[in-house]
């Protein structure tokens, strides 16, 4: 559990690698990753790996003319609201993945959630040992309701 409303602050700027900013925002929350994708081609229904843009890029080589900033992420914040305010303050695409076992899967599901919900959720999947048995079989628990 996260200790009383804990809060990340990431500084975007033109010459920060797209690994350091992935870094700090899963010391936060381990079992979620941030990716980031080419504007000009990212589709949210309809993306794909070709889009993804690589870690070793700086964010100033895939958005021109972006300008610095800081972004405050609380535990609170949903996986919409933080994909929404790096497009608004930054122009730039992100997703957020949540950890699955030895998989990351698109959390477009379960936008609603807060960013909490989506990291123990991540934790429940990776950590479980073999022979354990789910708690629940709910195929519509990430589903928006």
């Amino acid at each position: 559990m996260f200790i009383n409303s804990m809060k990340i602050h990431l500084h975007i700027a033109a010459n920060r690698l797209i690994s350091d900013i992935q870094k700090e925002f899963s010391r936060g929350f381990p079992f979620l990753k941030l990716e980031f994708f080419n504007t000009k081609s990212f589709s949210r229904s309809n993306f794909s790996a070709s889009q993804l843009i690589p870690q070793h890029r700086k964010i100033g080589d895939t958005q021109r003319g972006i300008k610095d900033g800081d972004l405050e992420i609380t535990e609170e914040m949903k996986v919409k609201e933080l994909e929404k305010n790096f497009k608004d303050q930054f122009s730039l695409d992100v997703q957020v993945f949540r950890k699955s076992g030895t998989i990351w899967l698109e959390t477009t599901m379960t936008d609603n959630w807060t960013l909490q919900q989506q990291n123990n959720h991540g934790r429940e999947l990776s950590t479980a040992r073999p022979g354990d048995k789910p708690e629940d079989y709910d195929l519509n628990r990430d589903a928006d309701h």
